[in-house]
């Protein structure tokens, strides 16, 4: 399986945009565009996992600064999340 990171998306790109883009190069398992809690509003970035290696190595080499939105994507390997410390409340 790999975990794609996806950048510089237009904050208007849905889901479904996200999961078109990367069926046309085989099978996804899941999307996620992250979201803004207090707006609600995308961060301009998302994630997407692909059970094949090859397609989802396919679909990087393919979808890595192409123009969408008006926006040049950056596509990878998303790394694993770091730990970190709880955040405090500064009030």
């Amino acid at each position: 399986m790999v975990n794609i990171y996806v950048g510089n998306l237009s904050y208007e790109t849905s889901e479904a945009d996200l999961r078109n883009m990367f069926e046309a190069h085989g099978q996804v398992d899941r999307v996620s565009v992250v979201m803004d809690r207090m707006t609600n509003r995308s961060k301009g970035f998302g994630f997407v996992e692909m059970p094949n290696d090859k397609e989802g190595n396919a679909a990087i080499s393919a979808l890595n600064e192409m123009e969408t939105g008006g926006r040049k994507l950056m596509v990878n390997v998303a790394k694993p999340k770091e730990d970190r410390p709880a955040r405090r409340d500064r009030y």
